[in-house]
């Protein structure tokens, strides 16, 4: 029925967008570092559980959500000054299997502190709205339209602001940077604090429908990776629109295929995405990065 389908397509942009946004901190990152952080989704767990501890404790759901976006940009920041500068320029694996590491590190520390059991995230809003004969959850809405918002804030920073600029330039060479006098770790450490506030937003939206545990951002961290592969690694608007898609399908899969069938058809749908266009929809063919 329309119904049944508008409330699937609701579903599949609400999941879409929280993919996006995380898509666009690994894009931002790996843009203005080369380094893929796969570190991303463990440590806006922690900020996560910092934001539940806090609501336990009567504290406001807004302020705990900023409580986890500034506590995952901080614990990342640190990550980045410790363990991934010491490693230098072009250590792209070494800094891959170094986030890696981080990730399970992070899980660990989540674990062991607030333990293994599932707990509830609170949402921002709830309630249905009626929308053509659906009842649509008003949360998703809320996390299209903020995600939505947090998208169009980066776009405008990466387009019509100076630093967006300078990062932009960063992002084609960090030559060109030293050239224009800018501070490359500086830029580099926006980036990263940039890209780890938007997993952490993300993260936000997504547990209230997901519940938390140590290992909760796993999945979407995969469908985020399937997103930017599918956009193209460099493009941020890739990130989102792949993001989007992932999202679409894997919930249409859901329904209308089969629950457990949701997966293969994602990644099979991006592999053969990547067959036909090995850069992705938006990305540019690269050569010297391989």
């Amino acid at each position: 029925t329309m119904s049944q389908f508008l409330l699937v397509l609701v579903s599949g942009l609400a999941s879409g967008a929280v993919y996006g946004l995380m898509g666009l901190g690994l894009v931002i990152i790996y843009r203005a570092t080369d380094v893929v952080n796969f570190a991303m989704a463990s440590l806006a767990t922690l900020g996560l559980y910092v934001a539940v501890s806090l609501h336990d404790r009567g504290v406001a759901t807004v302020l705990g959500i900023l409580a986890a976006v500034s506590v995952t940009m901080a614990a990342g920041l640190l990550v980045r000054e410790t363990v991934i500068r010491p490693l230098g320029q072009g250590q792209l694996f070494s800094a891959l299997v170094v986030t890696m590491g981080v990730s399970l590190i992070a899980e660990s520390t989540a674990g062991s502190i607030w333990g293994d059991q599932p707990k509830a995230f609170p949402s921002l809003v709830d309630g249905t709205v009626r929308w053509s004969g659906a009842a649509v959850p008003v949360q998703s809405l809320v996390t299209i339209a903020v995600a939505a918002a947090a998208m169009a804030l980066v776009g405008y920073l990466f387009a019509r602001t100076t630093l967006g600029s300078a990062m932009r330039a960063v992002a084609e060479s960090a030559d060109t940077a030293r050239v224009v006098g800018l501070g490359a770790q500086r830029l580099a450490r926006i980036s990263w604090a940039l890209g780890l506030g938007l997993a952490a937003l993300a993260a936000c939206l997504y547990a209230p429908r997901s519940g938390l545990v140590p290992t909760a951002l796993v999945a979407p961290l995969f469908r985020a990776f399937a997103g930017i592969f599918l956009g193209g690694l460099t493009s941020m608007y890739g990130a989102v629109l792949g993001g989007l898609t992932i999202g679409v399908l894997d919930n249409m899969a859901a329904n209308y295929v089969s629950a457990s069938f949701r997966d293969t058809f994602v990644f099979s749908f991006t592999v053969l995405v990547l067959l036909i266009r090995p850069q992705g929809m938006f990305g540019t063919r690269t050569f010297q990065r391989v």
